[in-house]
């Protein structure tokens, strides 16, 4: 039959209810609820402090009975225990219980849950009270009530000896020493605190266990036997520094050092029944003294086997010990060294000295270090330094000093000779300056040199080259006048060396950021836009060129045609580094360099910035070239493909302009290059065009001043035959006298730069006082910093650059002039007054005379002749002289082309520039020989002589700039190599 226990339970006429070891409620049958005047909901799930919160002697009573139940797994009971407890209304009560706690076990034998069954005997205990303060006698009706009253008093003296036992126990388990108490003859443990079991091991299960089974290890070293003594003899036994070794739960047994006392403890009778274990663990004590004998000895055995002396002091400044090196160079013994006897070896000029010192220190506690001389056993001195330092104890206080000597004998004499030469030193010092200044200097001026040479030599290349081709070109023209066959090919060409000559000097002004700048507000994002065509046409379709401009683009003071010429500068360079296909991304955005980035990059002012960035896919630079990218006639491109001065231009108008170039690059990864132009406030205006259409000129007067007599006298005859009249002045003194005259003229053109006691600009200021109005135009291929200042031309300053043709001239006259004459007219005039002739774009040129027919063309003729030359103009012109002179002539711009044709045909002669696009023109030279051995080569190069040109059987150089004479001559003569030019 089976019974249902919840059901019993809820049945129950008495309280029950089940708490977890957390003292939360699991279950109340309903008495409980009854009693205690609460619900399941309101208990199930909750502390019980929680719901029937108390404090002082009952919470102290019932928590001491529960922990008795989950500590010792049996029964406990509490006869009358008061708790209060809030009655429905919330109103606390105080109320009387009688409770039996009963341990619920777990599988394992430990208390998983606690029931309690709980009766309210407050009616009761009140009526016990009431009767015993009425006096009524015991009687059956009244032995409950007595009862109750016993069990309150036996309550309350368990509650108050619970508490005293609990407090007891607190002291003893939290005492710093050891504490243990035997009892019976088999010393069985009844109480041991919280440090014996640290000592022996808090794993050990000691009370109620004897002796030798809870510990048995202390049988073998003697422990146990000493126990039975005392409990045989009833007197106590004391030992000191006794070693022990303790068994560890997993681990080998440690040692231990503890003072102990075994007293007996003795019943009334006087006999021993039990014994009382006290003592202190002082393993840490133990292990410090052997460390510091082990310490001691080790220092003694160091000190001993030290080259310098070693000894130590007591804290009051006696020695106390010191090293057998003390004793072997002194040769004296300990009882004449130690104590205060050590002064007795030291010189006697030093004691008074070294002894002040040493009582400071050992006043102040601070290290000890001196100089002194100690007498040797031979009777000479030797000097030591002598250092000591302080060993303090855990209290900061001085136990001893440790010091040691070292002989600096041969440093005193060392010293004494550096003395002696001290007295010398600033004289030796200052010439070594004076020698290494001296170095410095040549070493700089080689440097300078060296620079100036490959500037100059890069300069002399290029402008051999374009005379050259203008002496090339105007010798054809005087030939072909003669003839009476002149075209306007030979002059074109011959103008366009000059062009390119001025462009070259263009970009030297610009690197030495010498020329002069017309900076003005502008719109980088218009100019961009407007640029656009070009940039395009320039890189050819293969380019893909994209644009991205900021929004809100600051305006920026930049001269547009100089950066114009930059930016076609990169982006051609880009184009070639991609060899003509890819991507090229140019970017407009504004920022602003702070004062910590300006004073990481070199010559920057921080401030705002207009950034311009050109990146390209191309090649890429390795640091080792971008280090020289700004070098003027630098290049990464092949021989003949690129001046060397486009970056070194652009690096100086960007400087000259106030900004910032930068350069990102690695070798596979593509170059971005960033122009950073200052920001500026103004508004942009556009700037009319220049005049364009038929060149006008005109019957007014014009002043030239010019020193240079050419200059002066081509100058003239192109304002003449523009149709002005001419004053001319060698000077400024002379210009000055005309401007001081009466002498009347509509115009100033004047030379910037010239000799005499008067300045060009001075003359120019005195010529506008004294004739208010007057136009000046300053004529000048570099002007110093007589109209340019900080890279800007001088305000209202009208420039006109060298060279310049006939048509600039011209426009820029009647730029100057016209005004004057739409003034002069009056506001009624319909058009501006030209007071000149149209003449026609390009007259004419004079016929010059022609020379006398060459000696040398006869014996040309018939002679077959390779030219290469990769300058079209150059190639050109020679290949006009030497067809004229009768030879058969081929012509190649490289090295390839001239090889191919001397392998399809035999040739003569080989007339060959050495700076060529694909290789060298003397490695050209060689390869040609080697095919045809008869072959007699001309270097025509700037050069006077080539290097390695000796190895070439009858080779020969011929130095531009030369002319037809000098060409056929080279070309005629055989045999031995020379220079001709």
């Amino acid at each position: 039959m089976g019974v249902d226990i919840s059901a019993v339970f809820e049945s129950a006429s008495t309280a029950y209810m089940l708490l977890d070891r957390e003292l939360r409620y699991i279950w109340a049958n309903r008495a409980y609820c009854t009693v205690t005047g609460r619900s399941p909901e309101d208990l199930i799930g909750r502390l019980y402090s929680d719901v029937f919160p108390a404090e002082g002697e009952a919470d102290a009573m019932l928590r001491g009975s529960f922990d008795r139940v989950f500590a010792s797994a049996e029964l406990d009971h509490l006869p009358l225990i008061p708790y209060p407890i809030a009655n429905a209304e919330g109103r606390v009560e105080n109320r009387y219980w009688s409770a039996t706690q009963i341990p619920i076990l777990d599988a394992s034998g430990e208390v998983e849950f606690l029931l309690q069954n709980t009766h309210d005997v407050t009616d009761l205990y009140n009526k016990a009270h009431a009767a015993k303060e009425d006096g009524f006698a015991a009687d059956a009706g009244t032995r409950g009530t007595d009862l109750l009253l016993r069990a309150e008093i036996v309550a309350q003296e368990n509650f108050e000896l619970g508490l005293a036992t609990r407090f007891f126990e607190t002291v003893f388990d939290q005492a710093p020493s050891i504490i243990a108490i035997h009892s019976e003859p088999e010393h069985v443990y009844r109480l041991a605190n919280r440090e014996y079991r640290r000592i022996v091991g808090m794993h050990r299960d000691l009370i109620g266990q004897p002796a030798a089974m809870a510990m048995p290890e202390m049988r073998e070293q003697g422990f146990i036997d000493l126990l039975d003594r005392v409990y045989r003899s009833g007197e106590a036994i004391t030992r000191h520094g006794v070693r022990a070794f303790v068994e560890r739960e997993n681990a080998p047994p440690s040692e231990v050092f503890v003072d102990f006392v075994y007293q007996p403890l003795s019943n009334p009778a006087g006999e021993t029944v039990g014994i009382l274990v006290q003592g202190h663990d002082v393993t840490a004590q133990k292990r410090a003294e052997r460390e510091l004998r082990e310490t001691e000895e080790r220092f003694r055995l160091m000190a001993q086997n030290m080259p310098s002396h070693v000894w130590t002091a007591l804290p009051d400044g006696r020695l106390d010990w010191a090293s057998d090196r003390v004793y072997e160079f002194t040769g004296r013994g300990p009882d004449e060294i130690l104590g205060d006897r050590w002064a007795e070896v030291i010189h006697p000029d030093d004691v008074d000295r070294v002894a002040s010192i040493w009582q400071a220190s050992l006043a102040s506690g601070a290290p000890y270090e001196t100089e002194f001389r100690l007498h040797a056993a031979d009777d000479r001195y030797r000097w030591f330094l002598v250092r000591a330092v302080p060993v303090r104890d855990a209290e900061d206080r001085i136990t001893r000093w440790i010091g040691t000597n070292t002989d600096i004998e041969d440093r005193k004499i060392t010293e004494a000779a550096l003395a002696d030469l001290n007295a010398t030193l600033e004289q030796r010092v200052a010439q070594r300056n004076q020698t290494l200044e001296q170095v410095n200097a040549t070493l700089r001026q080689s440097q300078k040199m060296e620079a100036i040479g490959n500037l100059a030599g890069g300069i002399a290349h290029d402008f051999n080259n374009l005379l050259q081709a203008i002496t090339g070109s105007l010798q054809l023209a005087q030939r072909e006048l003669s003839q009476g066959r002149l075209t306007p090919t030979r002059l074109d060409q011959a103008m366009g060396a000059v062009e390119r000559g001025a462009t070259l000097s263009a970009q030297l002004l610009a690197f030495g950021r010498r020329q002069p700048l017309e900076p003005r507000a502008v719109d980088l994002g218009r100019m961009l836009r407007e640029i656009g065509p070009i940039l395009h046409s320039a890189v050819g379709e293969g380019v893909r060129i994209e644009t991205v401009t900021a929004r809100g683009l600051w305006n920026t003071l930049v001269d547009i045609t100089n950066l114009e010429n930059a930016l076609i500068n990169l982006v051609v360079n880009a184009r070639d580094a991609m060899e003509g296909r890819g991507r090229l991304r140019i970017e407009l955005d504004n920022c602003e360099i702070d004062t910590e980035t300006a004073r990481a990059l070199t010559d920057v002012v921080p401030g705002e910035y207009v950034r311009l960035a050109i990146t390209d896919e191309g090649s890429g630079m390795g640091p080792e070239v971008i280090e020289k990218i700004f070098e003027p006639f630098f290049t990464t491109k092949p021989e003949g493909r690129g001046t060397g001065l486009g970056m070194a231009m652009v690096y100086g108008f960007v400087k000259q302009s106030g900004g910032h170039v930068a350069i990102e690059s690695a070798p596979g990864v593509g170059t971005t290059v960033r122009l950073y132009l200052p920001r500026s406030l103004r508004t942009e205006k556009p700037v009319p065009p220049r005049a364009s259409g038929p060149v006008t000129g005109g019957t007014e007067t014009v002043l030239l001043v010019e020193d240079d007599t050419d200059v002066r006298r081509v100058g003239a005859e192109m304002l003449r035959d523009l149709g002005y009249e001419v004053i001319e002045a060698e000077d400024a003194d002379a210009g000055l006298e005309m401007i001081e005259s009466d002498r009347r003229f509509d115009l100033l053109l004047t030379d910037v730069v010239m000799p005499g006691r008067i300045s060009s600009r001075a003359m120019a200021s005195r010529a506008q006082d004294l004739r208010p109005g007057l136009p000046v135009l300053f004529a000048s291929g570099y002007s110093r910093d007589a109209i340019v200042h900080d890279g800007r031309l001088d305000e209202g300053i009208q420039l006109l650059p060298k060279p310049y043709r006939r048509e600039t001239l011209a426009r820029r006259l009647r730029e100057l002039l016209d005004p004057l004459s739409l003034a002069k007219a009056g506001p009624d005039a319909a058009e501006p007054a030209r007071t000149g002739l149209v003449t026609d774009p390009a007259p004419s040129p004079m016929a010059p005379a022609s020379d006398p027919p060459s000696p040398e063309l006869d014996k040309t003729a018939g002679l077959r002749i390779v030219v290469c030359e990769d300058d079209t103009f150059i190639r050109l012109d020679l290949v006009e002289m030497l067809l004229a002179a009768g030879a058969e002539v081929r012509e190649a711009a490289t090295g390839a082309q001239a090889l191919a044709l001397i392998e399809e045909a035999p040739a003569d002669r080989l007339v060959i520039d050495v700076g060529l696009p694909d290789r060298s023109g003397l490695d050209v030279a060689r390869d040609a020989v080697a095919l045809r051995p008869d072959l007699q080569v001309i270097f025509a190069t700037g050069r006077e002589r080539v290097p390695g040109s000796e190895a070439i059987p009858g080779a020969r150089v011929l130095t531009k700039p030369f002319g037809q004479e000098a060409l056929l001559q080279a070309v005629f003569r055989n045999g031995g190599g020379t220079t001709l030019s």
